[in-house]
């Protein structure tokens, strides 16, 4: 896969044994008012949602939204960097999602892992200013939030680890690693890399004013037919109680998810914890309590990630399923899935933001709703119906500038 950022992937995934359906306001200025700093506390069931949340997210995965390539003098990354957040503002967006932990790199001076290649062109090379401090003072100058997005187990598209920054986790403890489809992951089995990622993300949380920590959908890597992932020395190492591998591995989710939690409320109890999850947990006819789809990829079984008991636990403080089809799609339709998380988040307190793939509207590529203006208008007021739904998160910042076919703004204007 080239690095082309999360969505674009998790959109066009097709396995040959899962047929995926393809179908997944307020001024900037209100900002803090309206967003998830108040995710953060607790709603004990009142069955309404706060005041819009409106974001955007930028990714930096392979430069896709920022920068827009490496190598930039550092000033004209922060120019780049402070007109997205105008944007934002123009856009009236409540909130900004920036991707600050593309591949086990950073783009803050951490002492767990080096600088973001996307930055230089060269892992591990100072950029010569820090683009998340940076991001965090000229956000909450705009009155936007500041959301910090970091992705917990990916650590290089190739499986080389010589590759990979002098000095970087992997090269120090190969055993962290596994090689999966040509890529390289954190192994999610192994104890010392459940603590090291959450050390590394807990960096960014206590030395900047962040508003929220942000997951994206990858933890166990999504299947590719044909492959296999060999865990099997860690699963004789770690995995005594369990008969059944795929327990184990959700079990080791579970454990990401809960820990994290905990010690986020920790050190600044009023940082919020968030994961953007692919958009369906479990098909209906596989469970009962699964939402009315499939066939398609499922959180619970393929990336071992019980997304569902995330939210009943109250392990996080709010979700955005990346919602990322039509209404009317055949094996995922939007219609169908909304209720589904509404639902599913009812009295817990859990915020519910839906992910919406404005970057889908306009490409010929596209089932022809995509070709319609008014679908993530209808959108927005379908989502309006259901009180849990708080507001919408827009992949992704490139689309948001060119607001293909004007959709942006009639969802917006809805």
């Amino acid at each position: 896969m080239p690095p082309i950022g999360r969505r674009g992937f998790v959109a066009g995934i097709t396995l040959t044994a899962l047929a995926v359906g393809t179908g997944a306001g307020t001024a900037a200025g209100a900002g803090a008012e309206t967003a998830v700093g108040h995710a953060g506390e607790r709603d004990d069931g009142d069955g309404r949602a706060p005041a819009a949340f409106r974001g955007m997210w930028i990714a930096t995965i392979g430069n896709r939204d920022f920068p827009s390539r490496p190598g930039l003098p550092a000033a004209e990354q922060r120019a780049e960097l402070e007109a997205l957040l105008d944007l934002a503002v123009r856009r009236r967006m409540t909130a900004v999602v920036l991707q600050i932990r593309p591949s086990a790199d950073a783009l803050w001076p951490s002492p767990y892992e080096p600088w973001a290649q996307c930055l230089t062109g060269v892992q591990g090379k100072d950029p010569g200013w820090d683009p998340l401090g940076t991001a965090v003072a000229e956000a909450h100058a705009r009155g936007l939030e500041l959301h910090a997005w970091c992705n917990p187990y990916r650590v290089a598209f190739h499986a080389d680890p010589a590759r990979l920054a002098a000095g970087h986790p992997v090269r120090r403890h190969p055993e962290w690693a596994l090689t999966y489809d040509g890529k390289l992951f954190y192994d999610p089995g192994v104890p010392e890399v459940r603590r090291h990622v959450q050390d590394a993300m807990l960096d960014a949380v206590r030395r900047y004013d962040i508003d929220a920590l942000h997951w994206d959908d990858y933890f166990y890597p999504y299947p590719v037919p044909g492959q296999r992932l060999d865990d099997d020395e860690t699963f004789r190492r770690y995995g005594a109680g369990f008969t059944d591998r795929a327990a184990w591995r959700r079990h080791n989710t579970d454990l990401l998810v809960s820990e994290m939690a905990a010690r986020i409320k920790e050190v600044k109890p009023d940082v919020a914890f968030g994961v953007s999850p692919f958009g369906v947990w479990r098909n209906a006819s596989t469970d009962p309590a699964g939402s009315d789809t499939g066939p398609t990829v499922q959180t619970y079984d393929d990336l071992y990630a019980d997304t569902r008991r995330w939210i009943r636990e109250r392990w996080i403080d709010y979700v955005v399923p990346q919602l990322y089809w039509h209404i009317g799609a055949a094996a995922t339709d939007y219609a169908k899935l909304v209720p589904w998380w509404d639902g599913v988040v009812r009295g817990t307190g859990v915020r519910l933001y839906l992910g919406e793939a404005l970057y889908k509207v306009g490409d010929p590529a596209q089932p022809a709703a995509w070709q319609d203006s008014r679908e993530l208008a209808r959108h927005v007021e379908l989502a309006r119906r259901y009180p849990n739904v708080g507001g919408h998160v827009y992949f992704a910042a490139r689309e948001v500038a060119k607001d293909p076919l004007g959709a942006l703004t009639a969802a917006i204007e809805a």
